[in-house]
């Protein structure tokens, strides 16, 4: 028998390849992958909760570890997830900065917070010599 393809009669020409991608699959990883990066973003941003201001710039990408420092809704200063009093903050970030960290400062300001405290804090920052300083926003919802 010529021809014979598993058990059944082959007619030469007959049949054509399938030229359809499967998408299922992919689909099926896609939406994995989406539910882990939902669960996960919200366990990757810095500890102190405020209200951040939206803005439509571009992200920033660093490599390094960022060091945050934090401008509650009540006026309380955070370095990291420490409370820090405003006449302590230089001395706090210059004992962070011998221990070898050079990287962007990220300041973090609650919207509801005067304009003016966070500037101050900023300004405070800067007055000490530290010069990557960058301030945090979400991202503007259209």
């Amino acid at each position: 028998m010529v021809g014979s393809v598993a058990g059944g009669r082959h007619k030469p020409g007959r049949t054509k390849p399938m030229a359809e991608i499967n998408v299922t699959p992919m689909v099926d990883v896609m939406l994995v992958l989406l539910i882990v990066f939902m669960v996960a973003a919200p366990l990757l941003t810095a500890g102190v909760a405020v209200d951040l201001p939206e803005t439509a710039a571009e992200p920033i990408t660093d490599t390094g570890e960022p060091l945050t420092v934090t401008v509650s809704e009540d006026g309380t200063i955070y370095v990291q997830d420490t409370v820090v009093e405003y006449e302590n903050l230089v001395p706090h970030l210059e004992a962070i900065a011998t221990a070898g960290y050079d990287q962007r400062i990220f300041i973090r300001g609650d919207q509801n917070r005067a304009y003016g405290d966070v500037v101050r804090v900023m300004g405070r920052i800067n007055a000490a010599g530290f010069r990557k300083i960058g301030l945090v926003t979400d991202p503007e919802i259209n």
